[in-house]
């Protein structure tokens, strides 16, 4: 009978440490850093569908580097754990903190009982009241919890641009400041060979801006982007509030579709989507009471072409004009 083949429990956790850092390394990476009025989250992704970088909660949000599936799975658990929490307590006590131990424990426990760990590492961000009140916690593959400060790098090189960060990155930096070193490090070759040039659409860029009044998270795109990236443009940070256009969206990008008349003067507000929660005319939603009717806007004149006419004529009621 042979004897069954014995591997010490050291043996397993480093094999199973250096896969998942072998394989998170592959990944594209994602930077975090604070800036004068929030947190920045910028990671190189092409994708406009996967997202690298979401939203969790009202001032909270989510960043992380290595295998899609795995970590699409973590932040859709970590939105069902804000939800019912802020539901059964109160909002003010889903914090970065709880949500970070919540990730701990699952990410933990992943390492220590399956034969493969999770190819992930993640951010949880939290923006406060101001900036010593914001708070970075960094988790990797086997659950331990980091607090960084100011910063921090996740996937390929993330070593390169930690060490040019602690070199580059200043306290109270402006919001076009923030993403222009950030952007410059995730282009740098970490063999030292030629930088590349990443261009807005090669890039998934959001922010928590603390000065917005509930909800901090909004992506940045469009020529507000542009601006931001541009080092002779004189724009430093991002409006503190939506878009003046119809739809529902969380996306700033400087345009004010429908705002605009005959030369350059501002023209009637858009129309607003049935349910549109940014709707700065609700009055002008279907089915609002200081709605008009359609019979109120008719001509009074019952003249021929009026509401009820069977053929349009060339009375007041007409449309000929």
């Amino acid at each position: 009978m042979s004897m069954p083949f014995y591997v010490s429990p050291e043996q397993i956790m480093k094999d199973k440490a250096d896969y998942a850092r072998r394989n998170i390394a592959r990944g594209r990476p994602v930077v975090v850093l604070q800036y004068d009025t929030g947190i920045a989250f910028v990671a190189e992704n092409p994708s406009r569908a996967l997202h690298k970088v979401s939203e969790i909660y009202d001032r909270m949000a989510f960043g992380a580097a290595g295998k899609y599936p795995e970590f699409e799975n973590l932040r859709v658990a970590g939105v069902r754990y804000s939800d019912l929490r802020g539901y059964s307590y109160d909002r003010t006590d889903v914090t970065a903190r709880g949500l970070a131990n919540f990730y701990a424990q699952i990410l933990g426990t992943v390492f220590t009982t399956e034969n493969k760990p999770l190819e992930v590492e993640i951010v949880v961000a939290e923006v406060g009241a101001d900036a010593d009140d914001d708070t970075i916690y960094r988790l990797t593959y086997d659950g331990s919890v980091v607090e960084e400060n100011g910063f921090v790098a996740m996937g390929a090189a993330a070593d390169q641009i930690t060490t040019a960060m602690q070199q580059q990155w200043q306290p109270g930096m402006t919001l076009a400041a923030a993403l222009r070193l950030a952007i410059d490090l995730l282009g740098r070759d970490p063999g030292g060979g030629t930088s590349r040039q990443l261009a807005p659409g090669q890039l998934e860029i959001a922010v928590l801006d603390r000065l917005r009044p509930r909800r901090a998270f909004r992506r940045l795109g469009g020529p507000l982007l542009e601006s931001l990236l541009a080092e002779d443009d004189p724009t430093t940070g991002v409006p503190h509030t939506d878009d003046r256009r119809a739809g529902l969206h969380d996306t700033l990008t400087g345009v004010d579709n429908g705002r605009e008349g005959q030369n350059g003067e501002e023209g009637p507000p858009p129309v607003p989507r049935t349910g549109d929660p940014v709707s700065e005319r609700p009055e002008q939603e279907p089915g609002h009471p200081q709605r008009p009717a359609a019979d109120e806007a008719a001509p009074e004149d019952g003249g021929e072409g009026s509401e009820g006419s069977g053929e349009a004529g060339d009375g007041p009621g007409s449309n000929d004009e």
